[in-house]
């Protein structure tokens, strides 16, 4: 060690290489190593982990959302509260299965089922069942596909429909099964007081229901944990419940048991107030009337006025359950329906009619409280099948959630299934028919009729049955809440985030009262028949969005949909969507018809006013290739005129802040958009994209929000490129994507082009007007855009005047129709002014014109201006002279600064070694000057920039000797010579053009709110391009809003239909 220790002291000032494969002990050195074998990777860490770093997390990740299960709190030392969240260790059995049936088997099973089956028969009845229980077993199919496509975290179907389908649709789902899950509550709680109650008449059931509610939601706000707890005694009930029943149908084999039915004629009584199915009884040979007289009879004794029926027809005992073997499915094996108040009546037992029936609701007879038909009963019956989601709803509790949810879900609806179907035709083989129309059990001494069939006693059942409509309505009252405190969390329904916020421990306590508030509705309708169908109406439209998630999803086979689960087919997502939607409507079509109104509502909400969420939905996916087929679709055909609108490419021009210099383009853009057409919003930034990238994406986010705050909808591209010039050109060239291209472009003129210090802005402007014209695309200049009116604007009464000289396809004539159409112009009248020549019959053209307006189905007030032949006058004479002069002044000051920066260039020659014909010399100053001025500036002779950003030209001699030889050559105009110049002839007729055209419109249209022009084409010679922008200067002088249109040589308006 001394030894080491000396060493390392000894050669602490003498430079050596550390080296990682020799004996370093240099603690600090060989840190300096650690990790070095990736350090082709290392500036890439912080942005892309290592892979052992991903799979930690993948391997650390829980999907546990706060609030979701019940946490178990504890004490730090330092006294601050702590959640400890359990790990995930259930399986199929406990956390998928049981859950999913102890959801579906229920209330309606107990109290309904059985008079389902005795209304609608066992055949009606059996295919009620096989029907619902198809809808929710291809739903699990679609589900288990969805479920196993990645991992769910709890939130169950609502997070599966929100992020396959979008915020939109996974918010009204979301909702709407929130709705149902509420309302469920509301139907388990009036099951419950259903069971306790011997008279169920609707006040009790208010009032014991409302007691009820405030029970079951002070135990889910004092804990959840209960009623976890709690679930597997419920769940043991139903089990023990269904046994009790199976073992009373082998039991009525052997011995059926002992409940006599008293029918008067063919009609069902009541027995809870007589004990003996007789009118009179005889004991020691003296005759007495029984209880029973006293219910038909005005008086006890025998010489009493009784009932006209009560007379006419003897009394029968029969047995309520006669057995499996009695014979009795074949009278039970179709339907009675009937209205309400009709008598439950026995068939093929004879009777004696009556024609007085007004007196039958006094007497203890049985009656239907429902009007009853194959619909309604469906309804009331689906929400027996519900349930199915509970085991997705617990996937953060599952060890492997992807295996166990398609597994528990379809075992455990096949095992309910199975029982619903056996039950159905095993209630119809064991019980009289009257009895089981007997909804309340009035003639079995108000049993439950499915507890007379219970073996080893009706208890079993009244239990059974009581534990598990508390049970679910318990459940009810703790997911609801939670469901709704995951929608609100999301953040896409902004006015339910209050319902985000619950105790420190995540239980959603203003959920929770949202909630009981909704239950006490289903609850005040104090009818377990009125409520099921609603709550059906939830449940199927969320099964239907599930079905429809999985079919696009499928359709769409994005590389992301990768389902473990292999059994799905969207052909059965579509059949379980089909048959979901049409259980909707068989149920209640006016509830189906509310239930989509509210998610139809929720939908346009969410996507108004709702936060913006990109969860890769499918609905995303479903528009991109519906844009795809539709852009193949529109590059095969040309676009026919009918079929033409204004596809506008918006050139913009920036700040020094990167904002929208003129946003009244924007707005002006926005009252065109009648035509519903595309919309390119875009600018140009000077520069490299390596240089200026981060620039060009704020410059984009500065342009959204202008096109925002106008309301202009459409697409916004900023590029970056050597120079504007080409910026622009590429722009013109290359926006849009297939048939979706511009084939209008819309920029402001360059008010400031004779002040401006260089001619780059009016260059620009007429390379931009001879690339429309090349490409065959429209353009529309927009004068004084800043004095347009904005989207708030209403403008009263004015005109739109048209200044039709030359017609260029009736563009002319469509864009105030467009403006029109848009509130800003919509109360301006229409005027069109066409000129006459000399040799022009006015009169004519204006009633041609007209018939042609009324063909296009065009209101418009039309004027032919007489323009006749006259002298040029001395001021056009002067004011082309002074153009002329202008132009070439600025040619000779031009020409002065080019040849200085050149002898600049030149005195500054630096040989070059390895080249000794050519010099090297800093030119900054002169490529600017030539990317500034030139269209498409050829950057070729430049050599690349060095690392200090200086500009280097290679010349060579020989080359630059031309140059100067060629430049003393020329002779230079003098300014003497200036004064001395005469006007170019064609320059003064189009001078002249410009000002007699200008005296006329202004004259007609100085108060006009807008005036659009033919803008007549630039010169073909480049030479005379600003003598061209002084012409449009010109022509335009005087007046406040002008629109210069040029058309793209095409038709865009017809005559025909």
């Amino acid at each position: 060690m001394e030894h080491g220790e000396g060493s390392r002291q000894s050669g602490d000032n003498t430079p050596r290489e550390s080296s990682p494969f020799i004996n370093n002990t240099d603690h600090d050195r060989g840190n300096y190593y650690d990790g070095k074998n990736m350090a082709l990777f290392e500036e890439e860490i912080e942005s892309n982990p290592m892979v052992s770093s991903l799979l930690n997390k993948l391997a650390n990740y829980t999907n546990l959302t706060q609030g979701v299960t019940e946490h178990e709190e504890y004490e730090n030392e330092d006294g601050v509260t702590k959640i400890a969240v359990k790990s995930s260790q259930m399986g199929t059995f406990i956390g998928v299965y049981l859950p999913c049936m102890q959801n579906i088997l229920g209330v309606i099973l107990f109290l309904r089922l059985t008079w389902i089956v005795g209304t609608a028969g066992i055949m009606e009845s059996f295919a009620i069942v096989v029907m619902c229980c198809t809808c929710t077993m291809l739903t699990a199919i679609s589900m288990s596909a969805i479920a196993t496509n990645g991992v769910v975290p709890a939130g169950g179907s609502y997070y599966m429909i929100s992020r396959s389908l979008g915020p939109e649709f996974g918010g009204a789902v979301g909702l709407c099964f929130y709705l149902g899950t509420t309302f469920a509550g509301s139907m388990y709680i009036l099951g419950t007081i259903e069971i306790l109650l011997t008279e169920a008449m609707l006040n009790n059931m208010r009032v014991y229901g409302t007691c009820c509610l405030a029970l079951m939601a002070l135990v889910v706000f004092v804990g959840v944990k209960y009623v976890n707890k709690l679930a597997l005694v419920f769940l043991a009930c139903v089990v023990l419940s269904i046994m009790a029943i199976y073992a009373g149908v082998i039991k009525t084999v052997i011995e059926p048991p002992n409940y006599p039915i008293c029918l008067l004629g063919n009609r069902s009584l009541q027995n809870h107030n007589f004990e003996k199915c007789m009118k009179t009884e005889v004991i020691k040979n003296v005759t007495y009337t029984t209880e029973l007289w006293k219910l038909f009879c005005d008086s006890p004794h025998l010489n009493a006025t009784c009932d006209e029926y009560f007379t006419l027809n003897n009394l029968t005992e029969i047995q309520g359950i006669p057995g499996l073997l009695s014979g009795v499915i074949k009278d039970n094996m179709w339907g009675e329906y009937g209205p309400s108040g009709m008598l439950v009546e026995k068939k093929n037992q004879s009777s004696v009619p009556v024609q007085d029936n007004s007196r039958d609701i006094y007497k203890p007879y049985i009656f239907n409280d429902i009007s009853t038909f194959f619909t309604l009963l469906v309804g009331i019956y689906f929400p027996s099948v519900t349930g199915i989601m509970a085991g997705s709803n617990r996937s953060g509790d599952l060890r492997d959630a992807q295996r166990s949810i398609p597994i528990g879900t379809i075992l455990a609806i096949a095992t309910t299934s199975f029982i619903y179907m056996t039950c159905v035709v095993l209630f119809g083989a064991c019980i009289e028919g009257v009895v089981l129309r007997d909804k309340f059990g009035n003639s079995v001494n108000k049993n439950l009729v499915i507890g007379t069939l219970a073996w080893p006693s009706p208890w079993v059942i009244v239990i059974g049955s009581f534990f598990s409509c508390c049970g679910a309505g318990l459940q009810s009252l703790t997911g609801a809440p939670r469901l709704l405190q995951a929608i609100a969390r999301d953040g896409i329904v902004p006015f339910l985030q209050v319902f985000g916020h619950g105790k420190a421990n995540g239980e959603p306590t203003w959920a929770l009262l949202m909630t009981v508030g909704i239950c006490e509705i289903g609850i005040l309708i104090a009818s377990l028949d009125a409520v099921a169908p609603i709550l059906s109406m939830f449940f199927l439209m969320c099964y239907l969005f599930v079905n429809l998630a999985c079919a696009v999803q499928t359709l769409l086979r994005t590389p992301n949909w990768r389902p473990r689960f292999k059994f799905y087919h969207w052909t059965l997502s579509f059949l379980g969507m089909s048959l979901c939607l049409s259980l909707m409507f068989i149920s209640s079509w006016y509830y189906a018809l509310v239930a989509m109104s509210i998610a139809g509502c929720i939908y346009k909400y969410i996507e108004y006013r709702g936060a913006e969420k990109e969860w890769g939905d499918g609905i995303r996916g479903l528009s991109l290739n519906a844009a795809r087929y539709a852009l193949i679709r529109l590059e095969e055909v040309p676009t026919h005129t009918k079929n033409w609108r204004p596809q506008l490419l918006v050139l913009l021009k920036l700040d020094s802040d990167l904002g929208v210099k003129h946003p009244r383009l924007l707005s002006f853009t926005t009252q065109l958009k009648a035509g519903k057409g595309l919309t390119i919003v875009s600018s140009v930034l000077e520069g490299t994209y390596m240089t200026l990238g981060a620039e060009a994406k704020s410059a984009e986010q500065n342009v959204k929000s202008a096109m925002h705050l106008e309301r202009t909808k459409g697409f916004c591209h900023v590029v970056v490129s050597s120079n504007l010039r080409d910026g622009f050109s590429h722009l013109i060239q290359s926006a849009g994507l297939g048939g979706m291209k511009h084939n209008a472009v819309l920029m402001a003129w360059p008010g400031g082009w004779k002040q401006a210090e260089d001619s780059y802005p009016w260059k620009n402007f007429i390379e931009t007007v001879r690339e429309t014209t090349s490409a065959h695309q429209a353009l529309l200049v927009a004068k004084n855009i800043d004095k347009f009116p904005c989207n708030q604007d209403r403008l009263g009464e004015g005109t739109i005047d048209v200044w039709w000289i030359v017609h260029d396809g009736g563009l002319l004539m469509l864009l105030p129709f467009l403006l029109r159409q848009h509130k800003v112009w919509r109360k301006c009248k229409m005027r069109i002014f066409t000129v006459a020549q000399m040799n022009d019959n006015s009169i004519q053209m204006k009633k041609d014109l007209q018939m042609f307006l009324y063909h296009l189905r065009l209101n418009a007030v039309v004027e032919v201006v007489e323009m006749h032949d006259s002298d040029i006058a001395a001021f056009t004479y002067e004011k082309t002279l002074v153009m002329e002069q202008r132009s070439q002044m600025l040619k000779q000051m031009q020409l002065s600064r080019t040849e200085r920066e050149r002898e600049v260039i030149s005195s500054i020659l630096v040989p070059v070694k390895a080249y000794p014909n050519t010099v090297c010399v800093s030119g900054s100053s002169a490529l600017k000057h030539y990317s500034m001025n030139m269209s498409h500036a050829n950057l070729s002779d430049t050599a690349t920039a060095t690392p200090d950003h200086h500009v280097h030209m290679t010349w060579t001699k020989d080359k630059l000797i031309a140059e100067r030889n060629r430049k003393r050559g020329e002779p230079n105009v003098g300014v003497k010579d200036l004064f001395n110049m005469k006007p170019n002839q064609s320059n003064v007729r189009r001078m002249h053009t410009a000002v007699k055209l200008n005296e006329v419109v202004v004259n007609k249209s100085q108060g006009a709110q807008l005036v659009l022009l033919n803008m007549p084409g630039p010169p073909k010679n480049k030479g005379g391009d600003e003598n061209y922008m002084e012409f449009l200067e010109v022509l335009m002088d005087g007046l406040d809003r002008v629109l210069l249109v040029r058309g793209g040589g095409r038709e865009v308006i017809t005559i025909y239909s």
